[in-house]
């Protein structure tokens, strides 16, 4: 289901979004997020987010992605800002790796606390309103927005809708053969052992 809502313009979202990026990149604490950050990939689960970046390498890939989520989260922060802290407008729709990253800074909860109370910013992750806006893909209105904020799009990163779709299903074949179905929210591993 897409929701319909008046957005504030990109020109003026990107401006707000650089003035949030460069305040947390200058943070006291930006290194420690971006630590903390690289080292949760493995402490949790993903099949369907990181796994459709080509040759994906947890440790190589970290810096590129969390630079990414960074500049996705000052977007929805502008957008927050912008729109008098419209939460549903906010949530903007993101390409499946770099929301993968927002979700594990998320999980830095105290640390975040700190730095957005340090600055005034209001950082917008809601899994609910996720899914009331449509997939993100080249040309939408993050798209605009990241483009005017930031330049070009790393290509790795922002995978489109479609490209992410046939990704994902390669994947749901792959996994089926190793018990792993419903995108990865059913695992029927024998890992049990049986007894003599």
């Amino acid at each position: 289901m897409t929701v319909s809502m008046s957005r504030p313009a990109p020109e003026q979202v990107a401006e707000r979004a650089q003035e949030i990026y460069a305040t947390l990149m200058a943070d006291p604490e930006i290194g420690r997020l971006e630590k903390a950050v690289s080292q949760y990939s493995s402490d949790w689960d993903d099949f369907y987010g990181y796994p459709i970046i080509v040759e994906y390498n947890a440790v190589t890939d970290a810096p590129g992605l969390f630079k990414e989520a960074i500049r996705a989260m000052a977007i929805k922060s502008a957008v927050w800002d912008l729109t008098g802290g419209d939460e549903r407008t906010a949530e903007l729709p993101l390409p499946v790796p770099v929301d993968t990253m927002t979700h594990a800074m998320m999980a830095q909860f105290s640390l975040l606390t700190r730095m957005m109370g340090r600055h005034g910013i209001q950082f917008v992750h809601m899994t609910d309103m996720e899914h009331g806006n449509s997939a993100w893909d080249h040309g939408d209105y993050t798209h605009q927005v990241y483009k005017t904020a930031f330049g070009d799009l790393n290509p790795r990163y922002w995978i489109g809708a479609e490209e992410t779709e046939r990704r994902r299903l390669v994947l749901d074949t792959l996994y089926a053969g190793i018990g792993v179905t419903e995108r990865g929210k059913r695992v029927s591993i024998p890992l049990a052992t049986t007894a003599a």
